[in-house]
């Protein structure tokens, strides 16, 4: 039995040791066209590697899918979280679960994650090919015919696994040469499109806030069914980030927004209270300091920075005192903090960026990843129309289909 991995990222690192597992007498090729294994798994995180995510309900983790989740069940009950941090921790790598629930190692470096595999790989049968770009991938009567960019003799193999990733990150080896391999072999790619990004605002005015950040916000989308989500976000020198923006543009992906046609977004700063309890709040510290300007008032509930910027937004002059303030323009001021308005005009490059789409989930068996098309080719990871919110998500559905997939194949 010989098997081919095409791509060394984490669905295809996680599939080749569950291949060995399984079967330690198949012949295992892992080939990738990068100096070293797990570029992006390296990366994620910031350097970190958010390596799964502390969430251990199985329907709740699912949930964080805007596309997959019901083809993923599978896959997750059979390799769901707690089982993918054990497996780490007893490959050598102690993990941490981390006050939002994102699991690192105790190290904070990811390198470690891939040296686990690496030195798997070095005690056993996989042949690490690394430098090495497939250029086409053909199935005839002998099995299936990899052919390399470097003009060297074909591979030909009894299955091949498909984990090449997505487009996102592209300076690590991710340029889509998957997709054409799976149309070759007849599989529909749906429409491609970044996800988990930033957003660049029309406004200005986030620029002066850059790097305030919030724990607990709600941002709304006003685009279709109005996709929102609550958690943390910050603003930055062109818009706003973090991953409450990162799950919301995940949720409007395949919107299209520019300049002529801006996406509508609203923040609620204030998530956990009401319009009338921010409003008591805010009429309190009036009161209480009604010699102050109304900026100054303000501090404590939000940062004199944000103050001003409120202020300047609603053209109310910050040194108004806040005795003198009106009732009309505590209402705005109520109404704005419950409700930011910001106009997205594009989207910006995300912490942990991802592609939405990929091949069509109907095409392959969610419960062996191989391809209903084509007998003997399996898929795993960021090459699906698979793609989920950031903490984890990403890298533990391709754990858990790189393992599915590793298992079945061989």
């Amino acid at each position: 039995m010989k098997l081919a991995i095409i791509g060394g990222g984490a669905a295809g690192l996680m599939a080749a040791a569950a291949a060995h597992e399984t079967n330690p007498e198949a012949e295992i090729f892992l080939i990738e066209r990068n100096d070293g294994l797990g570029k992006k798994v390296i990366i994620s995180g910031g350097g970190r590697c958010n390596v799964t995510t502390g969430v251990s309900d199985i329907r709740t983790v699912l949930t964080r899918y805007p596309r997959g989740g019901k083809f993923l069940s599978s896959a997750m009950h059979l390799f769901p979280p707690d089982q993918v941090f054990a497996w780490f921790e007893a490959h050598g790598v102690p993990l941490k679960i981390e006050e939002d629930l994102r699991v690192f190692p105790q190290s904070d470096n990811g390198k470690d994650i891939v040296r686990i595999f690496e030195n798997l790989f070095d005690a056993s049968r996989i042949h690490v090919l690394l430098k090495k770009s497939a250029t086409h991938v053909e199935k005839n009567e002998q099995g299936f015919v990899i052919s390399f960019k470097d003009a060297t003799d074909p591979l030909i193999v009894d299955r091949v696994i498909l984990t090449t990733g997505g487009q996102a990150y592209r300076h690590t080896g991710s340029t889509g040469d998957g997709y054409a391999f799976a149309q070759a072999l007849g599989h529909t790619i749906t429409t491609l499109m970044p996800s988990l990004n930033a957003f660049f605002t029309e406004e200005t005015w986030p620029g002066e806030l850059s790097g305030l950040s919030f724990e607990k916000a709600t941002i709304i989308a006003k685009r279709g069914k109005n996709p929102s989500y609550t958690g943390p976000f910050l603003f930055t020198h062109k818009g706003v980030s973090g991953p409450a923006v990162f799950a919301v543009s995940s949720l409007v992906a395949f919107e299209t927004y520019d300049r002529d046609h801006p996406l509508e977004i609203s923040i609620d700063l204030f998530p956990d209270q009401s319009a009338d309890e921010l409003r008591t709040m805010i009429e309190t510290n009036m009161i209480t300091n009604a010699k102050k300007s109304f900026t100054n008032s303000l501090v404590g509930i939000v940062s004199k920075s944000l103050a001003e910027t409120l202020c300047r937004e609603l053209k109310i002059s910050p040194e108004k005192k806040a005795g003198e303030v009106s009732k009309k323009d505590l209402l705005r001021v109520v109404t704005w903090l419950k409700g930011i308005p910001l106009h997205v005009i594009t989207r910006g490059a995300g912490d942990e960026f991802v592609t939405a789409g990929g091949v069509d989930l109907k095409q392959v068996n969610p419960g062996t990843m191989e391809s209903k098309l084509c007998p003997g080719l399996f898929f795993a990871g960021e090459i699906l129309d698979i793609d989920g919110f950031t903490g984890g998500y990403n890298l533990q559905s391709s754990w858990a289909t790189g393992r599915l997939a590793g298992e079945k194949a061989v």
